[in-house]
Protein backbone atom coordinates (compact mmCIF):
# COMPACT_ATOMS: atom_id res chain seq x y z
CA UNK A 1 0.00 0.00 0.00
CA UNK A 2 1.46 3.38 -0.95
CA UNK A 3 2.00 5.85 1.70
CA UNK A 4 1.17 9.36 1.71
CA UNK A 5 3.73 12.08 1.21
CA UNK A 6 4.62 14.92 2.99
CA UNK A 7 7.00 17.74 3.47
CA UNK A 8 9.94 17.64 4.28
CA UNK A 9 10.24 13.76 2.41
CA UNK A 10 12.44 12.46 4.49
CA UNK A 11 12.47 11.38 8.11
CA UNK A 12 12.27 14.48 10.44
CA UNK A 13 15.34 13.25 11.59
CA UNK A 14 17.17 13.21 8.20
CA UNK A 15 18.67 17.16 7.58
CA UNK A 16 19.65 16.84 3.66
CA UNK A 17 19.77 20.12 2.13
CA UNK A 18 20.98 20.95 -1.45
CA UNK A 19 18.57 18.29 -3.06
CA UNK A 20 19.51 17.35 -6.44
CA UNK A 21 16.82 14.93 -7.41
CA UNK A 22 17.20 12.53 -10.52
CA UNK A 23 15.46 9.27 -11.78
CA UNK A 24 17.24 7.02 -12.71
CA UNK A 25 15.91 3.43 -12.98
CA UNK A 26 12.60 3.55 -11.85
CA UNK A 27 13.32 5.51 -8.80
CA UNK A 28 14.06 8.75 -7.79
CA UNK A 29 17.06 9.48 -5.63
CA UNK A 30 18.47 12.69 -3.92
CA UNK A 31 22.08 14.02 -3.64
CA UNK A 32 22.79 16.47 -1.14
CA UNK A 33 24.97 17.90 1.60
CA UNK A 34 24.41 17.04 5.03
CA UNK A 35 23.17 19.41 8.07
CA UNK A 36 23.77 17.97 11.45
CA UNK A 37 20.63 18.52 14.13
CA UNK A 38 21.73 21.27 16.54
CA UNK A 39 25.02 22.30 14.25
CA UNK A 40 27.15 25.43 14.32
CA UNK A 41 28.14 25.28 10.69
CA UNK A 42 26.31 23.99 7.09
CA UNK A 43 27.47 20.53 6.12
CA UNK A 44 28.73 18.95 8.94
CA UNK A 45 27.64 15.43 8.10
CA UNK A 46 29.10 13.38 5.27
CA UNK A 47 27.39 12.44 1.84
CA UNK A 48 24.03 9.78 2.39
CA UNK A 49 21.56 9.45 -0.22
CA UNK A 50 17.78 8.25 0.36
CA UNK A 51 15.79 7.26 -2.97
CA UNK A 52 11.68 6.19 -3.44
CA UNK A 53 9.65 4.47 -6.43
CA UNK A 54 8.58 6.71 -8.87
CA UNK A 55 5.22 5.92 -8.44
CA UNK A 56 5.15 5.67 -4.31
CA UNK A 57 7.23 8.63 -3.22
CA UNK A 58 6.38 8.67 0.31
CA UNK A 59 8.01 5.56 0.46
CA UNK A 60 11.76 6.93 1.20
CA UNK A 61 14.65 4.31 1.40
CA UNK A 62 17.54 5.06 2.72
CA UNK A 63 21.02 4.46 1.16
CA UNK A 64 23.50 5.18 3.59
CA UNK A 65 26.94 6.63 3.45
CA UNK A 66 28.07 7.18 0.03
CA UNK A 67 30.98 9.70 -0.01
CA UNK A 68 32.57 10.74 3.66
CA UNK A 69 34.75 13.85 3.96
CA UNK A 70 37.73 12.15 4.27
CA UNK A 71 37.50 10.25 1.62
CA UNK A 72 38.87 13.49 -0.34
CA UNK A 73 42.97 12.63 -0.42
CA UNK A 74 42.87 16.70 0.30
CA UNK A 75 40.92 16.50 3.32
CA UNK A 76 42.56 13.07 5.06
CA UNK A 77 41.79 14.81 9.14
CA UNK A 78 38.30 15.97 7.71
CA UNK A 79 38.66 19.59 8.91
CA UNK A 80 36.81 20.55 5.73
CA UNK A 81 32.97 20.20 4.97
CA UNK A 82 31.86 18.68 2.23
CA UNK A 83 29.26 21.36 0.05
CA UNK A 84 26.39 20.87 -1.78
CA UNK A 85 27.53 18.42 -4.47
CA UNK A 86 25.76 17.34 -7.76
CA UNK A 87 26.05 13.58 -9.80
CA UNK A 88 25.51 13.11 -13.48
CA UNK A 89 26.10 9.41 -15.66
CA UNK A 90 28.80 9.72 -18.05
CA UNK A 91 29.46 8.27 -21.21
CA UNK A 92 30.84 5.25 -19.90
CA UNK A 93 27.75 4.70 -17.49
CA UNK A 94 29.34 5.27 -14.12
CA UNK A 95 27.75 7.69 -12.03
CA UNK A 96 30.29 11.17 -11.04
CA UNK A 97 29.97 13.29 -8.19
CA UNK A 98 30.96 16.43 -8.50
CA UNK A 99 31.51 18.59 -4.92
CA UNK A 100 33.79 21.41 -3.42
CA UNK A 101 35.51 21.46 -0.02
CA UNK A 102 34.52 24.67 2.07
CA UNK A 103 37.70 25.77 2.23
CA UNK A 104 38.86 25.19 -1.35
CA UNK A 105 38.39 27.10 -4.61
CA UNK A 106 38.40 23.77 -6.56
CA UNK A 107 36.17 20.87 -7.84
CA UNK A 108 36.34 17.48 -6.70
CA UNK A 109 34.78 14.44 -8.57
CA UNK A 110 34.32 10.74 -7.02
CA UNK A 111 32.83 7.96 -9.60
CA UNK A 112 30.56 4.97 -8.56
CA UNK A 113 29.66 2.25 -11.05
CA UNK A 114 25.36 2.30 -9.15
CA UNK A 115 23.58 5.78 -8.38
CA UNK A 116 23.94 5.27 -4.26
CA UNK A 117 26.94 2.83 -3.81
CA UNK A 118 30.59 4.12 -2.24
CA UNK A 119 31.77 6.18 -4.34
CA UNK A 120 35.74 6.40 -4.91
CA UNK A 121 37.42 9.43 -5.15
CA UNK A 122 38.43 9.80 -8.97
CA UNK A 123 40.33 13.02 -9.59
CA UNK A 124 39.93 17.18 -9.47
CA UNK A 125 38.72 19.20 -12.69
CA UNK A 126 42.04 20.55 -14.68
CA UNK A 127 42.87 21.67 -18.24
CA UNK A 128 44.97 20.33 -20.10
CA UNK A 129 47.90 21.03 -18.66
CA UNK A 130 46.94 19.70 -15.41
CA UNK A 131 46.90 22.90 -13.56
CA UNK A 132 43.47 22.61 -11.36
CA UNK A 133 40.08 24.98 -12.44
CA UNK A 134 40.09 27.39 -9.71
CA UNK A 135 43.76 27.82 -9.08
CA UNK A 136 44.97 29.72 -12.20
CA UNK A 137 45.63 33.26 -12.45
CA UNK A 138 42.63 34.76 -13.89
CA UNK A 139 40.08 31.37 -12.21
CA UNK A 140 37.21 32.77 -10.09
CA UNK A 141 37.03 29.99 -7.27
CA UNK A 142 34.80 27.17 -7.85
CA UNK A 143 31.50 27.12 -5.86
CA UNK A 144 28.35 24.80 -5.97
CA UNK A 145 28.99 22.36 -8.68
CA UNK A 146 25.54 21.84 -11.19
CA UNK A 147 26.48 19.07 -13.86
CA UNK A 148 24.63 17.35 -16.94
CA UNK A 149 26.28 15.23 -19.60
CA UNK A 150 25.39 15.56 -22.97
CA UNK A 151 26.89 12.97 -24.86
CA UNK A 152 30.40 12.68 -24.48
CA UNK A 153 30.23 16.46 -23.00
CA UNK A 154 29.82 17.52 -19.27
CA UNK A 155 28.64 20.40 -18.93
CA UNK A 156 29.73 21.99 -15.01
CA UNK A 157 28.04 25.23 -14.13
CA UNK A 158 29.72 26.99 -10.44
CA UNK A 159 30.06 30.16 -8.94
CA UNK A 160 29.24 32.20 -5.61
CA UNK A 161 28.35 35.35 -6.30
CA UNK A 162 28.32 38.00 -2.86
CA UNK A 163 25.85 40.69 -3.39
CA UNK A 164 28.46 43.71 -3.74
CA UNK A 165 31.44 42.07 -4.50
CA UNK A 166 33.21 43.27 -7.92
CA UNK A 167 35.60 39.77 -8.11
CA UNK A 168 32.64 37.99 -8.91
CA UNK A 169 31.17 38.07 -12.86
CA UNK A 170 28.59 35.50 -12.18
CA UNK A 171 28.04 31.76 -12.72
CA UNK A 172 30.21 29.98 -15.14
CA UNK A 173 29.60 27.34 -17.47
CA UNK A 174 32.71 24.31 -18.04
CA UNK A 175 32.88 22.09 -20.75
CA UNK A 176 34.68 18.70 -19.75
CA UNK A 177 35.54 15.73 -22.08
CA UNK A 178 34.91 12.21 -21.83
CA UNK A 179 36.78 11.54 -18.95
CA UNK A 180 34.69 14.07 -17.03
CA UNK A 181 38.14 15.75 -15.87
CA UNK A 182 39.54 17.73 -18.41
CA UNK A 183 38.10 20.95 -19.52
CA UNK A 184 37.94 21.30 -23.44
CA UNK A 185 36.14 24.73 -23.03
CA UNK A 186 36.93 27.30 -20.96
CA UNK A 187 34.43 28.87 -18.34
CA UNK A 188 32.24 31.26 -19.76
CA UNK A 189 29.45 33.62 -17.62
CA UNK A 190 26.18 32.66 -18.30
CA UNK A 191 24.21 35.26 -15.84
CA UNK A 192 25.21 38.81 -14.25
CA UNK A 193 26.56 38.93 -10.16
CA UNK A 194 24.84 41.95 -8.69
CA UNK A 195 27.27 44.39 -9.62
CA UNK A 196 27.14 43.67 -13.59
CA UNK A 197 23.54 43.31 -13.64
CA UNK A 198 22.67 46.79 -14.81
CA UNK A 199 20.57 46.41 -17.89
CA UNK A 200 20.33 42.33 -17.98
CA UNK A 201 16.83 41.02 -16.90
CA UNK A 202 17.90 40.09 -13.80
CA UNK A 203 17.99 43.00 -11.62
CA UNK A 204 16.75 42.33 -8.12
CA UNK A 205 17.07 38.53 -8.92
CA UNK A 206 20.71 38.30 -9.23
CA UNK A 207 22.89 35.27 -9.06
CA UNK A 208 23.75 34.17 -5.54
CA UNK A 209 24.84 30.41 -5.28
CA UNK A 210 23.46 26.99 -5.92
CA UNK A 211 23.80 26.20 -9.70
CA UNK A 212 21.80 23.82 -11.18
CA UNK A 213 20.93 22.92 -14.59
CA UNK A 214 18.06 20.54 -16.08
CA UNK A 215 16.81 20.34 -19.90
CA UNK A 216 13.12 20.23 -20.76
CA UNK A 217 12.23 19.79 -24.24
CA UNK A 218 14.46 21.83 -26.30
CA UNK A 219 15.10 24.12 -23.49
CA UNK A 220 17.91 24.59 -20.78
CA UNK A 221 16.85 25.19 -17.18
CA UNK A 222 19.24 27.02 -15.23
CA UNK A 223 18.03 27.44 -11.66
CA UNK A 224 20.13 29.34 -8.73
CA UNK A 225 19.55 30.91 -5.43
CA UNK A 226 19.76 34.68 -6.25
CA UNK A 227 21.03 37.00 -4.11
CA UNK A 228 17.55 38.01 -2.44
CA UNK A 229 18.27 34.67 -0.34
CA UNK A 230 15.40 32.37 0.28
CA UNK A 231 14.45 32.25 -3.42
CA UNK A 232 14.89 29.71 -6.19
CA UNK A 233 15.01 31.49 -9.17
CA UNK A 234 15.62 30.10 -13.16
CA UNK A 235 16.37 31.24 -16.06
CA UNK A 236 16.50 29.53 -19.49
CA UNK A 237 18.07 28.95 -22.68
CA UNK A 238 18.40 27.32 -25.88
CA UNK A 239 22.09 26.58 -25.61
CA UNK A 240 23.98 25.40 -22.46
CA UNK A 241 26.66 27.99 -22.48
CA UNK A 242 24.82 31.01 -23.95
CA UNK A 243 21.59 33.07 -24.21
CA UNK A 244 20.55 32.61 -20.55
CA UNK A 245 17.56 35.14 -19.59
CA UNK A 246 15.92 35.81 -16.30
CA UNK A 247 12.03 33.91 -16.04
CA UNK A 248 11.43 34.19 -12.50
CA UNK A 249 10.50 32.54 -9.23
CA UNK A 250 10.11 29.44 -8.34
CA UNK A 251 9.81 28.77 -4.81
CA UNK A 252 10.54 30.75 -1.74
CA UNK A 253 11.74 28.92 1.55
CA UNK A 254 9.68 32.05 3.07
CA UNK A 255 6.58 32.02 0.53
CA UNK A 256 7.63 35.41 -0.01
CA UNK A 257 6.00 36.76 -3.38
CA UNK A 258 2.58 34.82 -3.38
CA UNK A 259 -0.40 36.54 -3.07
CA UNK A 260 -2.75 34.02 -3.95
CA UNK A 261 -3.87 33.43 0.13
CA UNK A 262 -1.95 36.37 1.91
CA UNK A 263 -0.21 39.52 1.00
CA UNK A 264 2.30 39.04 -1.17
CA UNK A 265 5.30 39.99 0.84
CA UNK A 266 4.22 38.61 4.12
CA UNK A 267 6.82 35.98 5.41
CA UNK A 268 4.76 32.70 6.25
CA UNK A 269 7.80 30.45 7.34
CA UNK A 270 11.56 31.65 8.40
CA UNK A 271 13.59 31.25 5.48
CA UNK A 272 17.33 31.74 4.69
CA UNK A 273 19.82 29.93 1.66
CA UNK A 274 17.83 27.67 -0.88
CA UNK A 275 19.30 25.56 -3.20
CA UNK A 276 17.68 22.84 -5.12
CA UNK A 277 16.06 21.64 -8.72
CA UNK A 278 13.57 20.54 -11.35
CA UNK A 279 12.47 16.84 -11.96
CA UNK A 280 9.89 15.23 -13.87
CA UNK A 281 9.05 11.88 -12.00
CA UNK A 282 5.90 10.04 -13.70
CA UNK A 283 5.31 12.84 -16.22
CA UNK A 284 4.91 15.11 -13.46
CA UNK A 285 7.23 17.94 -12.36
CA UNK A 286 8.68 19.05 -9.40
CA UNK A 287 10.90 21.31 -7.91
CA UNK A 288 13.04 20.11 -4.78
CA UNK A 289 14.46 23.10 -2.12
CA UNK A 290 15.00 23.11 1.97
CA UNK A 291 13.51 24.92 4.90
CA UNK A 292 14.96 25.71 7.86
CA UNK A 293 14.46 24.38 11.21
CA UNK A 294 15.84 24.36 15.05
CA UNK A 295 15.67 28.32 14.91
CA UNK A 296 18.99 28.09 12.71
CA UNK A 297 20.83 28.29 9.53
CA UNK A 298 22.23 24.44 10.30
CA UNK A 299 19.80 22.13 10.35
CA UNK A 300 17.96 22.27 6.90
CA UNK A 301 15.59 19.56 5.68
CA UNK A 302 14.60 18.63 2.16
CA UNK A 303 11.02 19.53 0.52
CA UNK A 304 9.56 19.64 -2.97
CA UNK A 305 6.54 20.96 -4.69
CA UNK A 306 4.77 19.93 -7.93
CA UNK A 307 5.13 22.56 -10.38
CA UNK A 308 3.41 23.30 -14.12
CA UNK A 309 4.95 24.74 -17.19
CA UNK A 310 2.92 27.76 -19.19
CA UNK A 311 3.03 27.14 -23.44
CA UNK A 312 5.99 29.95 -23.20
CA UNK A 313 8.03 27.30 -20.68
CA UNK A 314 7.54 29.46 -17.73
CA UNK A 315 6.67 28.12 -14.29
CA UNK A 316 4.53 29.99 -11.91
CA UNK A 317 5.47 30.10 -8.12
CA UNK A 318 4.44 27.27 -6.12
CA UNK A 319 3.30 28.05 -2.55
CA UNK A 320 5.09 25.83 0.28
CA UNK A 321 2.76 22.97 1.23
CA UNK A 322 2.71 19.91 3.91
CA UNK A 323 2.06 17.73 1.04
CA UNK A 324 4.27 18.52 -2.28
CA UNK A 325 4.82 15.12 -3.56
CA UNK A 326 1.72 13.69 -2.41
CA UNK A 327 -0.10 14.43 -5.53
CA UNK A 328 -3.00 16.04 -3.85
CA UNK A 329 -4.38 16.97 -0.38
CA UNK A 330 -3.59 15.31 2.49
CA UNK A 331 -6.32 12.55 4.09
CA UNK A 332 -8.63 14.66 6.55
CA UNK A 333 -8.70 11.91 9.24
CA UNK A 334 -5.89 10.91 11.38
CA UNK A 335 -3.03 11.49 13.54
CA UNK A 336 -0.28 14.01 11.99
CA UNK A 337 2.98 15.24 13.64
CA UNK A 338 3.71 18.94 13.86
CA UNK A 339 7.24 18.82 12.25
CA UNK A 340 4.85 18.88 8.71
CA UNK A 341 4.33 22.92 8.99
CA UNK A 342 5.00 24.46 5.80
CA UNK A 343 3.33 28.11 7.57
CA UNK A 344 5.17 29.20 10.93
CA UNK A 345 5.01 32.40 12.39
CA UNK A 346 4.18 34.73 14.82
CA UNK A 347 3.13 38.39 15.40
CA UNK A 348 6.26 39.78 15.15
CA UNK A 349 7.35 38.95 11.33
CA UNK A 350 11.05 37.73 10.17
CA UNK A 351 11.52 36.41 6.93
CA UNK A 352 14.64 34.78 7.72
CA UNK A 353 16.12 32.57 10.93
CA UNK A 354 18.45 34.36 13.07
CA UNK A 355 21.14 33.06 11.85
CA UNK A 356 23.57 35.78 14.03
CA UNK A 357 22.58 35.00 17.81
CA UNK A 358 20.52 31.59 17.17
CA UNK A 359 21.93 29.81 20.50
CA UNK A 360 19.89 32.83 21.96
CA UNK A 361 16.91 33.15 20.16
CA UNK A 362 14.17 32.76 22.01
CA UNK A 363 11.45 34.80 20.36
CA UNK A 364 10.27 32.60 17.43
CA UNK A 365 8.65 29.23 17.32
CA UNK A 366 10.96 26.70 15.59
CA UNK A 367 10.66 22.87 14.36
CA UNK A 368 13.02 20.95 16.59
CA UNK A 369 13.63 17.32 17.79
CA UNK A 370 14.77 15.96 21.10
CA UNK A 371 17.49 14.20 21.21
CA UNK A 372 20.92 14.44 19.62
CA UNK A 373 22.13 14.50 15.71
CA UNK A 374 21.19 10.91 14.50
CA UNK A 375 18.43 10.03 17.12
CA UNK A 376 15.45 8.74 15.13
CA UNK A 377 13.00 11.44 17.53
CA UNK A 378 10.28 12.65 15.69
CA UNK A 379 10.20 16.41 14.90
CA UNK A 380 7.53 19.12 17.00
CA UNK A 381 7.08 22.15 17.05
CA UNK A 382 8.67 24.46 20.24
CA UNK A 383 8.21 27.90 21.36
CA UNK A 384 4.92 28.89 21.03
CA UNK A 385 4.45 31.64 22.57
CA UNK A 386 1.52 34.17 22.40
CA UNK A 387 0.37 34.41 18.63
CA UNK A 388 2.33 31.64 17.09
CA UNK A 389 1.00 30.31 14.39
CA UNK A 390 1.36 26.94 12.47
CA UNK A 391 -0.47 25.92 9.01
CA UNK A 392 -0.68 22.76 7.47
CA UNK A 393 -1.48 22.35 3.64
CA UNK A 394 -4.15 20.41 2.30
CA UNK A 395 -6.29 18.11 3.60
CA UNK A 396 -9.34 16.67 2.22
CA UNK A 397 -11.65 17.19 5.06
CA UNK A 398 -14.82 15.10 5.30
CA UNK A 399 -16.99 14.72 8.64
CA UNK A 400 -14.68 16.11 11.09
CA UNK A 401 -16.27 16.75 14.19
CA UNK A 402 -13.41 17.03 16.32
CA UNK A 403 -10.16 18.04 16.88
CA UNK A 404 -7.12 16.90 19.25
CA UNK A 405 -3.34 17.90 19.80
CA UNK A 406 -0.61 16.97 21.90
CA UNK A 407 1.18 19.51 23.98
CA UNK A 408 3.61 19.68 26.64
CA UNK A 409 5.45 22.79 28.42
CA UNK A 410 4.96 25.63 30.61
CA UNK A 411 1.43 27.18 28.97
CA UNK A 412 -1.69 27.97 30.13
CA UNK A 413 -4.21 29.22 27.30
CA UNK A 414 -5.73 27.62 23.93
CA UNK A 415 -5.16 26.84 20.38
CA UNK A 416 -7.15 28.43 17.86
CA UNK A 417 -8.42 26.41 15.18
CA UNK A 418 -8.98 28.17 11.63
CA UNK A 419 -9.17 26.89 7.82
CA UNK A 420 -6.86 30.26 6.72
CA UNK A 421 -4.36 31.86 8.78
CA UNK A 422 -6.88 35.27 9.40
CA UNK A 423 -9.81 33.21 9.12
CA UNK A 424 -12.98 32.65 11.08
CA UNK A 425 -11.93 30.91 14.33
CA UNK A 426 -13.77 27.29 14.10
CA UNK A 427 -12.96 26.25 17.64
CA UNK A 428 -10.68 26.48 20.39
CA UNK A 429 -8.73 23.80 22.35
CA UNK A 430 -8.49 24.83 25.54
CA UNK A 431 -4.32 23.62 27.12
CA UNK A 432 -2.29 23.75 30.33
CA UNK A 433 1.11 23.14 31.90
CA UNK A 434 2.34 19.20 30.95
CA UNK A 435 5.43 18.19 31.43
CA UNK A 436 5.05 15.09 29.23
CA UNK A 437 3.09 14.94 26.09
CA UNK A 438 -0.86 15.64 26.73
CA UNK A 439 -3.64 15.76 24.25
CA UNK A 440 -5.95 17.93 24.74
CA UNK A 441 -9.53 18.28 22.65
CA UNK A 442 -12.61 20.16 21.76
CA UNK A 443 -15.37 19.73 19.33
CA UNK A 444 -14.95 21.27 16.34
CA UNK A 445 -16.30 21.25 12.81
CA UNK A 446 -13.83 21.57 9.85
CA UNK A 447 -16.32 22.41 6.77
CA UNK A 448 -15.92 19.55 4.13
CA UNK A 449 -13.68 19.91 1.21
CA UNK A 450 -10.01 21.02 0.69
CA UNK A 451 -8.70 23.22 3.29
CA UNK A 452 -5.31 24.22 4.95
CA UNK A 453 -5.39 23.98 8.83
CA UNK A 454 -3.66 26.94 11.35
CA UNK A 455 -3.64 26.43 14.54
CA UNK A 456 -2.59 29.42 16.84
CA UNK A 457 -1.99 29.70 20.42
CA UNK A 458 -3.24 32.20 22.84
CA UNK A 459 -2.23 32.30 25.57
CA UNK A 460 0.97 32.56 28.76
CA UNK A 461 4.33 30.94 28.35
CA UNK A 462 5.68 28.48 25.81
CA UNK A 463 3.55 25.26 23.90
CA UNK A 464 5.27 22.55 22.40
CA UNK A 465 3.07 21.22 19.27
CA UNK A 466 3.89 17.22 18.95
CA UNK A 467 0.83 16.72 16.55
CA UNK A 468 -2.62 16.66 16.00
CA UNK A 469 -5.52 14.64 15.15
CA UNK A 470 -8.88 14.95 12.85
CA UNK A 471 -11.81 13.02 13.75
Amino acid sequence: MKKQAFNPYLPSWEYIPDGEPYVFDGRVYVFGSHDRFNGYVYCLNDYVCWSAPVDDLGNWRYEGVIYRKTDDPMNPDGHMCLYAPDVTKGPDGRYYLYYVLDKLPIVSVAVCDTPAGKYQFYGYVHDIHGRRLGEREGDEPQFDPGVLTEGDRTYLYTGFCPKGDKSRKGPMVTVLGPDMLTIIEEPVHIAPSEPYSKGSGFEGHEFFEASSIRKRGDTYYFIYSSVVFHELCYATSKHPTKGFQYRGVIVSNSDLHIDTYKPAEKPMFYGGNNHGSIVEINKQWYIFYHRHTNGTNFSRQGCAEPIYFKEDGTIPQVEMTSCGLNGGPLIGKGEYPAYLACNLFCKEESVYTDWTCSWMNNQFPKITQDGKDGDEEVGFIANMKDSATAGFKYFDCKGITRVKIKVRGYCKGYFEVKTSWNGEVLGTIPVDFANIWTEFSAPIAIPDGIHALYFTYRGSGSASLASFKLE
